[in-house]
């Protein structure tokens, strides 16, 4: 399963990265908006949660062809990589902010005006902004950026994924609102359900259960002295 969603993946990136919205818009499909129409109707900035599942990268540009969006998303150390990200993530209606603590105050400003923020919730934080919470049955170093967001913003939360469909046809995007605090626990509960969905499209080679630099111990166990 590893092999086959981190090849599809690399596959499909570059079309993803370069592609013009429009066109790109034509390989998607949605049956259901309303998650996003709703959460809009509200009034309020929109944060949208998805996993390394399917097509996550084509679901942000898809997204800011409606709505005025931004992605966080974690810098490349390669400094020519980096230069490509930002190149291909910055495109019409889509702005890319670092997860840095500078880079995390342009997306709280965009809920604040009422706009679209997206988000990898299960991509392992740096110290100090996670936890330690349950995920696919065992602990993993959380996240507590959309709780924070969704807190200080009072944004809507919605739920969103793409399915990448067979022989290339594209991507179905599934959209369901998130009810409750988007606390970590819940959060990775969220996440499992999506990925349950289609696990052999989770991209299972990213190391999600590493511990980062000055990260607390996991539960039950004590730090090396």
């Amino acid at each position: 399963m590893q092999a086959l969603a981190g090849t599809a993946m690399i596959g499909e990136l570059a079309w993803i990265w370069f592609r013009d919205p429009d066109a790109l818009a034509r390989r998607v499909r949605c049956d259901d908006l309303s998650p996003l129409l709703d959460a809009h109707a509200l009034g309020r900035g929109v944060l949208v949660l998805t996993p390394h599942l399917g097509g996550f990268e084509v679901t942000a540009p898809w997204v800011a062809r409606c709505w005025p969006s931004t992605i966080i998303y974690r810098p490349s150390r390669r400094p020519g990589l980096e230069r490509l990200l930002r190149e291909a993530r910055n495109r019409r209606g889509l702005t890319a902010a670092p997860a840095t603590l500078a880079g995390v105050r342009a997306p709280l400003r965009a809920l604040r005006r009422g706009e679209v923020v997206g988000l990898l919730p299960d991509q392992v934080p740096g110290e100090g902004e996670g936890v330690w919470a349950p995920f696919l049955g065992a602990p993993a170093y959380t996240m507590t950026l959309p709780q924070r967001l969704a807190q200080s913003s009072g944004a809507a939360v919605v739920l969103l994924w793409a399915e990448r469909l067979a022989f290339g046809r594209g991507w179905s995007v599934r959209l369901e609102r998130f009810e409750g605090d988007p606390t970590p626990q819940a959060v990775n509960a969220a996440m499992e359900r999506l990925i349950r969905q289609a696990p052999r499209q989770y991209l299972w080679g990213y190391n999600r259960y590493k511990r980062p630099a000055g990260a607390p111990p996991l539960p039950g166990k004590r730090a090396a002295p």
